[in-house]
């Protein structure tokens, strides 16, 4: 199965909740039409039919591909720093 790449998907979900506060301030059928647009490659992209569950697994997968939260470490333990100054 392709994975998506995690930016572009990041850019679609962003692209998406901008056109979404954008058509609840005010509707607009331009807005409208790339916002299904928009609805419409996040589906295919995500392999989903329900713009919901291609934002659920679109999420997961940011979540999965996202880096390591820095681990806390012994203070004891070696860093693999030189201590010469």
């Amino acid at each position: 199965m392709l994975v998506p790449d995690p930016k572009v998907v990041r850019t679609l979900l962003t692209r998406y909740a901008s056109l979404k506060i954008a058509q609840a301030e005010r509707e607009r059928a331009e807005a409208a039409q790339e916002l299904e647009d928009v609805s419409y490659t996040l589906c295919v992209m995500m392999g989903t039919t329900s713009v919901h569950d291609a934002i659920a697994r679109a999420d997961a997968l940011l979540l999965a591909t996202a880096r390591p939260a820095a681990v806390p470490t012994d203070p004891d333990a070696d860093s693999g720093l030189s201590l010469a100054v």
